[in-house]
């Protein structure tokens, strides 16, 4: 089978090893869990528990009360002990509801009975996905429904499936893929039930080919090799990212300003079609996901089956906690993961790991000036000027910084990858990004 990709990206050193060869662990919270009120792209939930509620796992504690939100599900059974907020990453507090509990796991009654969802409407379905609160989980954490609502869905004509995973030490998805390729692949077939013309591909890189034949397999055993294909990647950074996927995948590119959606394509992570099946199928809402354990740092490296809502310190501790103190705790990969300020928060449905890294792994040195080399142009998969974005971004020079298309920037980080000035290309832009979304705010506002 032909290898695709895109062009341009980097090919940074994986550092996979560290987990893949290791099978995923169960793992269930300790005395409390905290459940974000925003674990999601949009708007914050409302509560809809008080304070002293018993719950039960896979009750709804939030409800989302604008169109871009998803609910949010206890994981565990317990009693509601505060409603607060807690500190979370880059100096911001975030509403959460904590619950302590009772470790009896109680289960609240399913969304719905098991059924044929091919028997079911459209609206159904979506309207199920929107209850289970069902969001990406490759990390952008955006409501699924939402995705799967576009205006034009007749006009749809590929489903693509990230299964890629290019970020340097995560191993979730390629876990999940071999554990629960049946349930991914009859979760694309759900989404393929609401587009009636379109095609499904799922996309994985050529360094999990025991996940391509895992998915390969789960295919025929459902019986949709008419309609879902599995495509072999290139092993690059950054093959999972959308629009890449689309290039490499059907040849095509989405224009500057648009989406997917808007030439017929929408793309999921492999998780998000397990989430759907489950969903669907089984009236489940979405509580738990896989999570990689990893990094210099941690003395056994782990996969973990987790609730969400339970803390990164419980992980690391099931992890055989550190060797070291670590330089650097991200939520997410090195090249687009975030940095926490400690491991006293929670796993949310976007995390995809908790990454603790030595000095020798996070060492960059400081800051030179740029040299005009141009690397960071002939490595941005978006074919942007990473040089004049990074020059206008620390200028304050925001109009133009758009004017070159710096808000189409995905922040993957290839730039930074590469720059021999080891300019923190990212950050600026990041910020720059952030101030016209606020200034944007502050205009709706007035």
């Amino acid at each position: 089978m032909e290898t695709l990709t895109f062009k341009k990206g980097v090919h940074p050193s994986y550092n996979k090893e560290l987990t893949e060869d290791r099978p995923v662990v169960e793992l269930l919270p300790k005395e409390k869990a905290v459940f974000l009120m925003q674990q999601h792209t949009g708007a914050i939930c409302q509560p809809i528990v008080k304070k002293g509620d018993r719950v039960l796992a896979g009750q709804m504690i939030a409800d989302a009360v604008a169109s871009i939100s998803a609910p949010i599900h206890s994981s565990i059974s317990g009693v509601v002990c505060d409603i607060t907020e807690i500190p979370y990453t880059m100096g911001t507090s975030v509403p959460a509801i904590i619950i302590e509990n009772d470790h009896e796991y109680k289960q609240a009654e399913p969304m719905h009975e098991q059924c044929n969802y091919w028997e079911l409407s459209r609206e159904n379905i979506i309207d199920i996905i929107h209850e289970a609160g069902i969001v990406g989980m490759g990390g952008a954490a955006f409501p699924t429904y939402i995705k799967l609502s576009p205006s034009n869905y007749e006009e749809i004509h590929s489903i693509i499936l990230n299964g890629c995973e290019c970020e340097p030490y995560i191993t979730c998805d390629h876990k999940l893929m071999l554990d629960g390729a049946k349930k991914i692949v009859e979760g694309l077939n759900i989404m393929l039930h609401l587009f009636p013309n379109a095609k499904g591909y799922i996309g994985i890189e050529d360094n999990k080919m025991d996940a391509i034949l895992a998915m390969q397999e789960a295919i025929d055993a459902v019986g949709v090799s008419s309609k879902i294909e599995v495509k072999i990647l290139e092993t690059k950074y950054p093959q999972g990212s959308e629009k890449q996927l689309i290039s490499a995948i059907l040849n095509r590119e989405v224009p500057t300003g648009r989406l997917p959606a808007d030439i017929g394509c929408i793309v999921q992570n492999v998780g998000t079609a397990y989430a759907i099946y489950e969903a669907v199928v089984e009236g489940k809402p979405l509580i738990s996901r896989i999570v990689t354990v990893t990094g210099g740092a941690i003395s056994h490296p782990q996969d973990f089956l987790v609730r969400v809502g339970t803390s990164f310190q419980e992980l690391i501790d099931a992890a055989g906690g550190f060797t070291e103190r670590p330089t650097k705790i991200i939520s997410g990969g090195p090249m687009m993961g975030v940095t926490m300020p400690n491991t006293n928060v929670p796993i949310t449905k976007a995390t995809t790991a908790v990454l603790c890294l030595l000095k020798e792994e996070t060492c960059i040195p400081d800051e030179s000036n740029c040299i005009r080399c141009g690397r960071c142009v002939r490595a941005c998969p978006m074919n942007l000027l990473p040089l004049y974005l990074d020059q206008f971004g620390r200028r304050g020079d925001i109009d133009r910084f758009k004017s070159i298309n710096g808000t189409s920037c995905i922040e993957c980080g290839c730039c930074a990858y590469v720059c021999p000035a080891h300019l923190r290309i990212v950050n600026t832009i990041r910020n720059a990004k952030r101030e016209i979304r606020n200034n944007n705010n502050v205009k709706k506002v007035i």
